[in-house]
C-alpha cells in the first residue's frame, strides 16, 4: 500500500520527478501529477483508468496564477475569485499553450482552481508549476474524502498520500464555465448555485450532461458505489422490494423494518452541508455491507441539496444498475 504521511517536502520531491501523489483538499482528495508534464499526466490517467476524453482540472495556489495558463479572462471571474477562492468552485478558461492537450482532453479550455486546504495550499507554493488533479479513485467510482479511502483504492498503484484528514466540503468542486458570453454551470458541486449567482449579479444556466465533456462531472453515469442503487421515496421503494437485501441511504430518518446497520441517515438535523459532507463515505459504506441493492431518497432541491442530487442521478445511471436493481 501507499506510504500516508503529511510531509509536504517528500510530496513536492516526488512531484517534481514525475510522480503521483495524493493530495487534500476541502472537496475530495486528488491524484495529482505536473500538469505541464505530459508523461506525468499520462499516468493519472493510467492509474485511475481513466478515458482520455475526460479533461482534468489543474490547481493553483493563488488567483493571480490563472493569466499564466489561460486566456481572455474576464472581470467578472476575477471578481468571484476574490470572494469565493481558496474555495470549492473551478474556473474554465480559453487555455494558453502551455498547459498540454491531454489535460483538457483536446478541449480549447482549461479549468483552474484554488484549492481550500493549508497543507495543499503550502505545495502548491513550494512547486513552480500546478497540479492537475481529479478525484483519487479509478474512474467512474465513488469519490475519497479521507486518506484512507484513497490507499483502499489505489494505494498499490501511487508511492505516497498527503494525509490532510477527513474533506470538510465532501463534494468535488462547482465548474463555472467563463469562456463563452454568458458563464453557465457545468458541474454543480461545493459551492451552492444561489452563493454564485448572488456574487456575481445575474442567474445562471445548469448544463451538467454530456457524452463529450468540456469539464470533469458531466458523463450521465458515475460514482458506482459497487452496488445498484435506485433512488425515490425510499418507503415505497423498500415496501416494493422487500425480498431484496436493501442498504438505506437516506436524508433525515432510517426505515423502519431494515436492519440499523445497513442504513446510513446523511443529516439527522436536516442540514444540507452536513448531508453533503457525508454523501460519499456514506455510498462508499454499502460496498462493505451484505447488501445487494442501495435505495437512496432525493434531497431537498436547493443550495448543495442539488449537488448531491446530482450525485444521486449518476449514481442510478450506471450500467452497475442494469442486472439486479429490480
Amino acid at each position: 500500500m501507499a506510504e500516508l504521511g503529511n510531509d509536504i517536502h517528500r510530496a513536492a520531491a516526488l512531484l517534481r520527478t514525475g510522480e503521483l501523489v495524493a493530495i487534500p483538499t476541502e472537496t475530495v482528495y486528488g491524484l495529482a501529477a505536473n500538469a505541464l508534464d505530459e508523461d506525468a499526466v499520462v499516468g493519472i490517467f493510467r492509474v485511475k483508468n481513466r478515458p482520455r476524453f475526460d479533461p482534468l482540472i489543474v490547481h493553483v495556489a493563488e488567483a493571480e496564477a490563472f493569466s499564466r495558463y489561460a486566456d481572455d479572462i474576464p472581470a467578472a471571474a476575477l471578481a468571484l475569485a476574490e470572494q469565493v477562492c481558496p474555495g470549492p468552485v473551478t474556473f474554465l478558461f480559453p487555455k494558453k499553450s502551455l498547459i498540454p492537450d491531454l489535460v483538457t482532453s483536446g478541449h480549447p479550455t482549461v479549468g483552474l482552481r484554488i484549492p481550500d486546504h493549508a497543507m495543499t495550499l503550502a505545495l502548491l507554493q513550494a512547486l513552480d508549476f500546478p497540479l492537475a488533479a481529479p478525484s483519487a479513485n479509478p474512474f467512474g467510482f465513488v469519490s475519497p474524502t479521507r486518506a484512507e479511502d484513497v490507499d483502499e483504492q489505489l494505494g498499490t498503484a501511487i508511492p505516497y498520500i498527503l494525509d490532510g484528514g477527513p474533506c470538510r466540503i465532501g463534494l468535488e468542486s462547482t465548474i463555472i464555465d467563463f469562456s463563452t458570453p454568458q458563464p453557465e454551470i457545468l458541474r454543480l458541486g461545493g459551492l451552492s448555485l444561489e452563493f454564485i449567482e448572488a456574487c456575481l449579479g445575474q442567474s445562471l444556466s445548469v448544463r451538467t450532461g454530456s457524452s463529450n465533456p468540456r469539464a470533469p462531472g458531466m458523463l450521465s453515469s458515475h460514482y458506482n458505489p459497487g452496488k445498484p442503487v435506485r433512488v425515490g421515496n425510499i418507503r415505497q421503494l423498500a415496501a416494493a422490494l422487500s425480498d431484496r437485501q436493501l442498504g438505506v441511504l437516506a436524508f433525515r430518518e432510517p426505515v423502519p423494518g431494515i436492519e440499523p446497520d445497513h442504513q446510513r441517515v446523511l443529516s439527522p438535523g436536516g442540514d444540507l452541508q452536513e448531508a453533503a459532507r457525508n454523501f460519499f463515505g456514506m455510498l462508499r459504506a454499502f460496498n462493505h455491507l451484505p447488501v445487494d441493492l442501495v435505495i437512496a431518497e432525493w434531497l431537498p432541491e436547493a443550495g448543495l441539496g442539488r449537488a448531491v442530487n446530482d450525485r444521486l442521478r449518476r449514481a442510478a445511471a450506471g450500467p452497475w444498475n442494469s442486472a439486479g436493481s429490480g
